[in-house]
Order: structure tokens, then C-alpha cells, then sequence
């Protein structure tokens, strides 16, 4: 496919996106499908575009004053990828598959038009519904953060120490140009390619052999702010695919007992392949079963319990670009229900001493800071762990300058850490 041709493609699935209201991952994999003859490379620069298009999605209207799939895609080689008048021409040339020639109209606005004066949501990329609560969460850095979760993210990996030290995997992955993450003293970052494009791993023998798993940065840090120690019983109770729990089992040296579970036993399917490649031997998989309390057992028996959160994943627009436009008020509303029963489910299950670790992707203060503030009011029994004693039991004080300035428990974003959007924060028993 020529670079036109791959403009014009992208458009085509914006287009469905739009007219479907659905994911974009769906609308590339259909439209792969009935593009049989478009390869590998072709069908990932497809999709750069139409995430950059959607990361950008707003501003990028704004700019060329046109909320088609088409304007949308003009305003993103311009916004995204600081594309020239001259270079974007050359892609909308007219000729074979490439998209009609750019207007009069097109040209004078991507020549001239900026966003100085753009209201927040469009400077910020962001649904004009969410204002407040990311104001409240942001204050005066409001653009500056959510502009940031516009960007594109990098490729980060936690390198597994139960097979590898992060100089070996550093050495053996020197063909990806990767770099020790700043904050993570487990991490690799790999630079996006130019185009966009993400790099592939599924070739690379550190990852088939379980010796790097791909993770946030961010993530990581999560992970590592639980500060698990080698014997403990550990609960992560919305264990998902797993990563967290590998991390876990790592920070363990796989001795101590892991018990990873979910509520829905489809986001755990993965655990099992990802648990055998990393090595990890200290997992204990509960599948929920209907009529079956399966974690009676670990009541008051745990010395930490993890709570990664379903939340509104604000945190990880980064990567997921169209999930912030198909977020709705009543997910948030939702969201919230499920972590207030989620804390309170998980005190069972603490011993005396034990630590709750309560985290999302989420940047929004009514799924972080008042969650905690709430679950607090309701159990005298539970204290937060100070910023600084966390970071330090964790072996990371420099950590503490994360310290929200909200509530109890930290905050990482793209802005302000360079990772992707996570809150974390630890509470003690007794």
C-alpha cells in the first residue's frame, strides 16, 4: 500500500467507527479481513493513523473546523505528527487509492489555524462532560495533563527477575534500542517508531522465553508501591490477566503464597499461559465458580491484598484513544459502586498488621482519593500509610515526591512521571 493509500484506509475505518459506535480495535481487525492483500506493516500503519486521529481527535477538528473522519485525519498529520502543508499534499495527491486532493479551504487551515484560544476540552482532547472532574483532580495543570494523555505511549517492559537482571535483557534486546525506564528499577522502555508504528515482540526471545512482560512503567510502580516480601500471603483480588501478580510473584522470589482471582473468569484465561512462561511457582489460581464462596478460606489470613480496581482507565488513554470517547457518565457512577464494594470485600481477608493496596489507571478523584476517604470513615480499624513510609518500604523513597496532594496515596501520569495513569495507595490494619 502506498502512504496515500494507508490515509485513505484509516479514514475508512474512522468512518466506521463513527457510524458504529464501536471500538477501534474491532473496526481495524474487520477491516484487515476484507483487506486480505494489506500486510503486516501495512495493516499497523493503518492503525497508528487512526490512533493518532483518535488520540487527537478533538483538536484536531477544531484546527482543520471539520469533524469527519476526514477532517479528523488532515487535523492529526498536523497535530500528531507535525506533518508539513507540503507533506500532507503528497498524501492526499487524488491518485490511485490516496484520498481526494486537499481543498482551498483544507489548505488555508492547515497552514494557519492553531489552538490558541481552544477551550480546555479541545486543547486537552478530552469529553467536554468530564471538565469537572478532571479539573478537580488537575486544577491549573488541567491542560497540560490531559494534552499529555494525548500523546502516544512508548512500549514499556518489566524485566523478570526470576529468569533475568535488567542489564542482561537491556544487552539482548540492543536491537530495539530499548533504555532503563527513569522510575522502575525492573523497566525497559522501547521508543515507538516514527510512523507510530508499535514494535512487535512476538518474535523476540526475552519475551517468548518469559525474561521481559510487557508493562507500563506505571504499572510497575504499583506493583512494587505493595511492597511484597518473600513468605507472605498475598491476595490479588482482580488479579485480570495477571500482570500485577507476575510482578508480585517476582518481588516474592516465588516463595510465600500468591492467590490471584477475578470476578469474571474470562479476564483470567491469560494467567495461565503467562504464569507457566515467567516461571512463576507461588500462584494459586481461584476461578470463581456460581454458588461457591472459593476465597472463604484466606479470610483474616492475608498479609497483603491488592485491589487493581475496574475503573473509567483515564489513565491509559494513551494506548486505548477511543475509549475516552465512548466513555459515558454512567460508567463513572458504576465504577464507583464497584470499588466501594471491592474494599469492603477485601478487609475480610486481611489478617492484623496486613496492608491493603488499593490501585487504578484511573486520574479522576472520585475513583481514587475519595474512594479511600470514604472506605477510611467507614473502618476505624484501617490507617493510610504515609507517602514516604510507603516509598521507603518499597525501596524507592524518591517515590514520595508522587505524593497526592488530594488525599492519602500517589499519583503518576504522563505529564508529571512519565508513565501512564495510576493511582496507588496503602492502607494498614490495625
Amino acid at each position: 500500500m502506498t502512504p496515500g493509500a494507508r490515509v485513505a484506509a484509516a479514514i475508512e475505518v474512522m468512518a466506521d467507527v463513527d457510524g458504529r459506535r464501536r471500538p477501534a480495535a474491532d473496526a481495524l481487525k474487520d477491516w484487515g479481513l476484507s483487506h486480505r492483500f494489506a500486510g503486516s506493516k501495512d495493516r499497523a500503519g493503518v492503525a497508528a493513523l487512526v490512533y493518532d486521529a483518535l488520540r487527537r481527535r478533538a483538536s484536531a477538528a477544531y484546527v482543520m473546523d471539520d469533524p469527519s473522519p476526514r477532517g479528523v485525519l488532515v487535523g492529526a498529520l498536523k497535530l500528531a505528527r507535525g506533518l508539513s502543508l507540503e507533506d500532507a499534499e503528497a498524501l492526499f495527491s487524488g491518485e490511485g487509492h490516496a484520498p481526494a486532493q486537499l481543498s482551498a479551504g483544507e489548505r488555508a487551515r492547515y497552514a494557519d489555524a492553531s489552538l490558541a484560544g481552544a477551550p480546555a476540552p479541545v486543547a486537552g482532547d478530552f469529553p467536554e462532560w468530564l471538565e469537572p472532574s478532571l479539573r478537580a483532580a488537575f486544577g491549573e495543570r488541567l491542560v497540560e495533563e490531559t494534552a499529555a494523555l494525548a500523546e502516544r505511549a512508548p512500549l514499556d517492559l518489566r524485566v523478570n527477575t526470576l529468569k533475568c537482571a535488567r542489564e542482561k535483557a537491556l544487552a539482548s534486546l540492543n536491537g530495539l534500542d530499548p533504555a532503563p525506564t527513569p522510575l522502575s528499577p525492573l523497566g525497559l522502555r522501547i521508543p515507538f517508531a516514527p510512523d507510530g508504528r508499535a514494535v512487535s515482540l512476538s518474535s523476540e526471545p526475552d519475551y517468548l522465553k518469559g525474561r521481559v512482560e510487557i508493562q507500563d512503567e506505571g504499572s510497575q510502580l504499583a506493583a512494587l508501591l505493595c511492597a511484597a516480601r518473600a513468605g507472605e500471603q498475598v491476595l490479588d483480588l482482580c488479579a485480570g490477566g495477571g500482570g500485577k501478580t507476575l510482578a508480585l510473584a517476582a518481588a516474592m522470589d516465588n516463595r510465600g503464597q500468591i492467590y490471584a482471582h477475578d470476578d469474571d473468569p474470562r479476564r483470567l484465561a491469560p494467567i495461565h499461559a503467562r504464569l507457566e512462561r515467567a516461571g512463576v511457582r507461588n500462584v494459586q489460581i481461584r476461578t470463581p465458580r456460581r454458588g461457591a464462596d472459593v476465597l472463604a478460606d484466606l479470610e483474616g489470613r492475608c498479609d497483603l491484598v491488592l485491589i487493581d480496581a475496574p475503573c473509567t482507565g483515564i489513565g491509559a488513554w494513551r494506548r486505548n484513544p477511543d475509549a475516552k470517547w465512548r466513555l459515558r457518565p454512567g460508567a463513572l457512577e458504576q465504577r464507583i459502586l464497584a470499588q466501594d464494594a471491592l474494599l469492603r470485600e477485601a478487609r475480610r481477608f486481611l489478617k492484623d498488621g496486613g496492608r491493603l493496596a488499593y490501585v487504578t489507571c484511573s486520574l479522576l478523584r472520585e475513583e481514587n482519593e475519595d474512594r479511600v476517604a470514604a472506605f477510611l470513615a467507614a473502618e476505624r480499624g484501617f490507617a493510610p500509610v504515609g507517602a514516604q513510609d510507603a516509598a521507603e518500604r518499597a525501596g524507592l523513597p524518591g517515590l514520595a515526591r508522587f505524593a497526592s496532594t488530594l488525599g492519602p496515596g500517589f499519583r503518576f501520569s504522563p505529564a508529571a512521571s512519565g508513565t501512564d495513569g495510576f493511582y496507588a495507595a496503602i492502607l494498614a490494619r490495625g
